[in-house]
């Protein structure tokens, strides 16, 4: 936990109610998002339950599972989420854009818009990714047969779950994780992942403080949890007999039909109240204006999700269940870029995010006092414009003579230490030459070079173009990484592979 979160915290707990960390929106919110709430069956492994999902607040549909250790049913259940899911995606697939690449002397194509998954907290997303894993392998014939939409819908949840490990990605997101990236609340970290309590803080009722509704949130039945786990009161109390009520009423329609009324209810009353607090967090999260840089990372979205539909439309086969060693290498080398290239963008979107890099000694705010933007460098083979600039500051400077700065209000020019000056009365002058983002001739546009009296924040932080490592071919995998893929290894990954051609053990749906 960062100093300055720390700050906000126990400013929350004097104030009786959250904080903001963030000044902006730091991801990308859809005009029509699909909102899911999961819950699963106690005691087994993500055996679906039920779950509301819909893209509107009064377009809430509710699917269960009238008996969750009934294979047959939990497989139909998939089938009526694939008739609600499949259909939203397909909807942001007709119309396309071009996207100059190779600077402009080539042009691609990608969906001018992508579908956004919201789910209340990381266990939905932990849902969504077994669940995905348990029926993108099915087959719609031979022996068990599914709907085909079923192993089609876990391919996409697949996709889904592996954008949301993707950092800046806003294509499944997790509500308390979106929450809490703009709000620090007076409770702990494992409190903030209970949606009620968090959103009780955010935005407690009037005449309440966020511990008081943040307390009552607490209490099951007012409460119920936000899922994918439900009360273990209600499950053994109410949940339990409704299901045994049910599996005694196959000889009897209409016990049957009163029994399944019965069970939608009980369910019903457990969803509605997180479904409701979603799209409260929506509201509040729409409220805030969008970071300067969240376009971007949202265009990252829609690449992958039609290089996805690509995929898919050519015939491709499922993920497979395991990466070998270049595609985990490779993919763990563009989590840690993206990681980093995130983390910079949020501090030049944000100077709340920027302020704790300040604190840290990678970034300080001053004033410029001097500036020569005519200085030119004739010490080479030819001129180049370099215009120098003094900045005055009051706050540490923890960065060597010689180091590359950078500032959010020109994050295309580069700023090198050239002097360090500290003064007796605490300020420090600081001489910079700058480079690029001023054109290629030898005076510099207007605006391009700060000017005397302007306010300036300088970081060793870069939001330039991070270059991909390089990896061997899988064929030229090292033998100390598993050497060449062998045949069992290529069978994970074959369109039309069931899981018995592998040689491994049947994946189960628990």
């Amino acid at each position: 936990m960062s100093t300055l979160r720390a700050l906000a915290k126990a400013r929350a707990v004097a104030a009786g109610v959250a904080q903001p960390v963030a000044t902006v929106r730091h991801l990308h919110l859809s005009d029509r998002p699909l909102v899911l709430v999961p819950l699963a069956m106690a005691g087994e492994a993500n055996a679906p339950l039920a779950a509301m999902v819909g893209a509107a607040p009064d377009e809430g549909r509710l699917l269960f599972v009238p008996q969750p250790r009934n294979r047959d049913q939990r497989f139909a259940f998939a089938a009526e989420l694939a008739e609600i899911v499949l259909p939203h995606l397909d909807s942001f697939r007709g119309v396309s854009e071009a996207v100059p690449v190779d600077r402009g002397r080539d042009v691609r194509y990608r969906y001018v818009d992508a579908p956004q998954l919201l789910v209340p907290n990381p266990a939905g997303v932990t849902f969504l990714r077994l669940f995905g894993r348990s029926i993108r392998f099915r087959r719609p014939d031979g022996e068990y047969p599914v709907h085909p939409s079923v192993p089609l819908l876990g391919r996409w949840l697949t996709f889904f779950a592996e954008r949301a490990e993707y950092p800046g990605s806003a294509a499944l997101v997790a509500m308390t994780e979106a929450l809490t990236l703009h709000w620090a609340t007076g409770q702990s970290a494992v409190e903030d992942l209970h949606l009620p309590a968090l959103l009780g803080w955010i935005d407690p009722p009037a005449g309440s403080t966020g511990a008081e509704a943040a307390g009552r949130a607490e209490d099951p039945r007012l409460c119920p949890p936000a899922g994918p786990a439900t009360d273990p009161e209600f499950d053994n109390r109410r949940l339990a007999a409704a299901i045994e009520a049910y599996a005694g009423t196959e000889d009897d329609p209409v016990a049957r039909a009163g029994a399944y009324a019965e069970l939608e209810r009980l369910l019903r009353d457990q969803l509605a109240p997180t479904w409701e607090l979603m799209w409260r967090g929506v509201g509040l999260l729409r409220a805030l204006p969008p970071g300067a840089r969240v376009a971007g990372r949202w265009d990252g979205d829609k690449d992958a999700f039609t290089g996805y539909a690509e995929h898919v439309d050519a015939g491709g086969g499922p993920q497979p269940r395991r990466d070998g060693a270049v595609a985990a290498a490779v993919r763990l080398h563009r989590l840690e870029r993206a990681l980093t290239s995130y983390a910079v963008q949020r501090a030049y979107d944000d100077p709340l995010v920027m302020a704790e890099h300040r604190l840290t000694g990678e970034a300080f705010v001053g004033d410029v006092t001097l500036a020569d933007p005519k200085r030119v460098d004739d010490t080479g083979k030819r001129p180049v414009l370099r215009p120098r600039i003094q900045v005055v500051t009051t706050e540490p400077v923890a960065v060597p003579v010689g180091a590359t700065l950078y500032s959010p209000a020109r994050p295309g020019q580069k700023a090198k230490v050239v002097f360090l000056v500290p003064g007796s009365d605490g300020k420090t002058e600081v001489v910079l030459e700058l480079s690029g983002g001023m054109g290629r001739g030898l005076t510099a546009p207007p605006g391009t070079v700060p000017e005397v009296g302007e306010r300036l924040c300088l970081t060793t932080l870069s939001d330039a173009y991070l270059p991909a490592g390089n990896f061997p071919a899988a064929e030229e995998t090292p033998w100390t990484h598993g050497g060449p893929p062998t045949a069992a290894a290529e069978a994970l990954a074959v369109p039309d592979g069931d899981l018995a051609d592998t040689g491994d053990p049947a994946e189960e749906w628990s």
